[in-house]
């Protein structure tokens, strides 16, 4: 039987982009021959409740019906019409289709307000630095949000902007509550999913869907899909896989899932999908199947028996964007935070440089589970293969590399392949501070188009930081942070605090390291996360080796992930969560440095151990090493034009060569002796990187001395050396 495919995101993951999943398994099927498509009923489904006719229906609803509002959705609902009126040239301008409309709104006399507006009393002072467009959008946002706010009361309480009945999801070892909510009447959130996915089933006709649950956020609406499907098209075979069932439904013995759909895939989808469709085709034996649970006779069974490894990445295919409709995404501005901000504004193409983690050894991470532990690098070629492919289907050259820690040498043969076919690439990624990122690395990464990394820094510890086998100090991610910065890149650095046996004293040292380093200007952007045990981390799977005990949930049929956990050793963590994240957003906007630490506290804390000069010290410690003997030596920079001068060196005229460099915005020259000149004359062409054969430093040394320069040392030290040093001469 022949297969057609239509992969879902179901509501909601995120506003201002589709979500990858699809258009990887999308361009994978398209390697392999097979018809796909693809919708995000995420981002349909909120626009069309935020519409017109949308919200004229929501208001007429709540009209007809005795709902007793609270004082805040009773405002929204009296201002009805100003709602109706604005929330489309309000959406059109979220897409960048209607720029003028941000005067309007920056006046505060065209948008209805509501309870989410309060909070720009704290947040008026932010807008210095914010472009009339950037105050627009949050401005913007905050108007959905209060429309949000109104969904979530009186229309569907599992409702939100990027994540639907999250807490349905989350930790939920017994499916009970999950499954009295599927069974509930619609709602107008859910019978406008419905009615969606049937108008994708008619355009499409498929008989395969595929649902991708990458967050328990989404779980409900794919299970609503499948709830949908089941009763109206029962010929379909449902599958759902994604990042959810990859860390939460492992251990799956709940028969009821398999009332919505037919099938759950594990860890990487290509293989275990192509299994399934050649079964689904007859062309494969149900024991066949790859990481697949079914439920057969009424009991939930798992399947791997097939002898196909999975697809090497080289073999995965570009990633395909059609379908979608890209121009439609809301780019929002949630919170004026540099690296969250950057999360939800604008559209970012997604692709990954490598499969799992390189490092691999975090003991809080699920280091065991495949997608971190089977590592396995791209080529750089390939990498730009796709990027151009996808550039070509989509129009956009913004990038978010998607990996758990991008691999710095791939980051640096990427950035130079990037550079070499001239590619105007916006990209950024996640990292890991270590110090193979030089000062060089940065500054080529920045010419390759790198606006943003972000890193964990985690507990700001290095007794903390070692016992989490992060293969860090702070002293080398303070290093790392500054090099990106002076580079003109973003830092962003993951924060955690909880981490087993934790103590107060601690949990103040960190946050003052973390003070430091937003003072020292080498860290822009934060975020505080409370640390989570989970059952696929070294933690979870051997607490008592981490001196912690699991305490809950109590095991049940269906998910099994998060863990409750008891820390005897450690301190009430719950307690610091509020200063800590109080401090960080003053810190982000460059004030109260000089704020005691104890006073974003309600309760007595021990004074910092840290030094106040730690930060700037390990940043005065950064001497470069010398450079491997195979580093890369690169020229960003133009080649000079090169005249003969003349210089007085007391009574005696010599001639010297002046060698003039043109840069995008200003030029700038150097003196030298003739024979180096003539030497760089000959050599700066083999270190541009349109070059194709690699020069390395010790030729760069071999070829000096052999030009009867010197010694190769003496010159480093030279004036000359520290101006190409200084204007575009990297080793990497």
């Amino acid at each position: 039987m022949e297969q057609n495919i239509l992969f879902i995101t179901p509501p909601f993951t995120q506003l201002n982009t589709p979500y990858p999943a699809t258009a990887y398994l999308k361009g994978f099927l398209n390697t392999m021959g097979y018809v796909s498509h693809q919708v995000d009923l995420g981002i349909e489904v909120i626009l069309d409740l935020f519409s017109r006719r949308g919200l004229r229906d929501l208001f007429a609803e709540l009209d007809a019906s005795d709902c007793e509002l609270s004082e805040n959705s009773y405002r929204i609902f009296s201002l009805r019409d100003d709602y109706i009126s604005t929330i489309e040239p309000v959406i059109r301008f979220l897409q960048h289709k209607n720029p003028t409309l941000a005067h309007s709104i920056c006046d505060r006399t065209y948008l209805p307000e509501a309870s989410r507006f309060a909070q720009l009393d704290d947040l008026d002072w932010a807008f210095g630095t914010m472009g009339i467009h950037d105050k627009a959008r949050h401005l913007a946002t905050l108007y959905l949000e209060d429309l949000a706010d109104l969904f979530t009361e009186a229309v569907d309480p599992h409702f939100g902007f990027s994540r639907y009945a999250e807490r349905l999801g989350r930790s939920a070892t017994h499916f009970d509550e999950l499954h009295e909510a599927l069974l509930a009447p619609d709602t107008r959130v859910s019978e406008t999913l419905t009615k969606l996915l049937e108008q994708r089933i008619q355009q499409w006709q498929p008989n395969v869907v595929c649902l991708t649950v990458p967050f328990p956020g989404n779980l409900y609406g794919a299970l609503k899909c499948g709830q949908y499907l089941k009763k109206h098209y029962p010929h379909i075979a449902v599958i759902m896989g994604g990042g959810y069932a990859n860390t939460e439904l492992r251990s799956l013995r709940e028969a009821r899932v398999f009332d919505f759909i037919d099938y759950i895939c594990l860890d990487d989808g290509e293989a275990p999908l192509l299994s399934l469709l050649e079964y689904l085709g007859g062309q494969r034996d149900r024991d066949g199947l790859k990481r697949v649970y079914a439920r057969t006779d009424g009991v939930v069974t798992y399947f791997n028996k097939a002898k196909e490894k999975d697809v090497p990445q080289r073999d995965t295919g570009t990633p395909d964007y059609s379908d979608l409709r890209l121009l439609d995404y809301l780019s929002v501005i949630e919170i004026v935070n540099p690296m969250h901000r950057l999360w939800s504004d604008g559209r970012w193409n997604k692709l990954t440089l490598a499969h799992g983690c390189y490092w691999g050894k975090c003991s809080f991470c699920d280091v065991t589970l495949d997608y971190i532990k089977r590592y396995e690098p791209m080529t750089a070629a390939l990498l730009c293969d796709r990027i151009e492919e996808i550039i070509e289907q989509t129009g956009q050259n913004g990038f978010h590399f998607v990996d758990e820690a991008a691999p710095p040498a791939l980051m640096r043969d990427l950035a130079l392949e990037i550079i070499r076919r001239k590619l105007t690439v916006v990209w950024w990624t996640n990292i890991r501070f270590e110090k193979n990122f030089t000062a060089d690395l940065c500054l080529l990464l920045k010419a390759s188009g790198c606006i943003a990394v972000s890193g964990g820094l985690e507990v700001a510890s290095d007794r903390l930081l070692e016992r989490m086998k992060k293969g860090v100090t702070v002293a080398q991610v303070a290093r790392v942070a500054d090099g990106f910065t002076r580079a003109g890149i973003m830092v962003h650095a993951y924060l955690m605090y909880g981490f087993p046996t934790q103590t107060a004293q601690e949990t103040i040292d960190s946050l003052e390291m973390v003070r430091q380093l937003f003072e020292a200007g080498v860290v822009q952007s934060g975020f505080w996360h409370r640390f989570a045990m989970t059952a696929h981390s070294p933690v979870g799977l051997q607490p008592a080796e981490f001196d912690v005990m699991r305490i809950g949930p109590d095991v049940g049929p269906f998910a099994d992930n998060d863990l409750d956990h008891a820390d005897p050793l450690g301190c009430d963590h719950g307690a610091f969560s509020e200063g800590l994240r109080k401090s960080l957003f003053n810190y982000m906007h460059g004030v109260c440095f000089e704020f005691p630490l104890k006073s974003w506290f309600d309760f007595k804390t021990p004074a910092t151990t840290i030094p106040r000069t730690y930060i700037q010290n390990s940043l005065r410690q950064g001497t470069e090493s010398s450079p491997r003997p195979n580093a890369v030596v690169i020229w960003l920079g133009s080649l000079p034009s090169i005249s003969v001068v003349e210089v007085k060196k007391g009574k005696k005229s010599v001639e010297q060569a002046e060698l003039v460099f043109y840069s995008k915005k200003a030029e700038w020259a150097m003196e030298t002796s003739i024979q180096q000149a003539d030497w760089l004359e000959n050599t700066m062409p083999k270190l541009l990187i349109s070059n194709q054969e690699t020069y390395l430093f010790d030729q760069l040394k071999a070829d000096f001395e052999r030009a009867g320069l010197g010694p190769f040392e003496v010159w480093q030290q030279s004036p000359a050396w520290r101006s190409l040093r200084e204007n575009g001469l990297l080793i990497v």
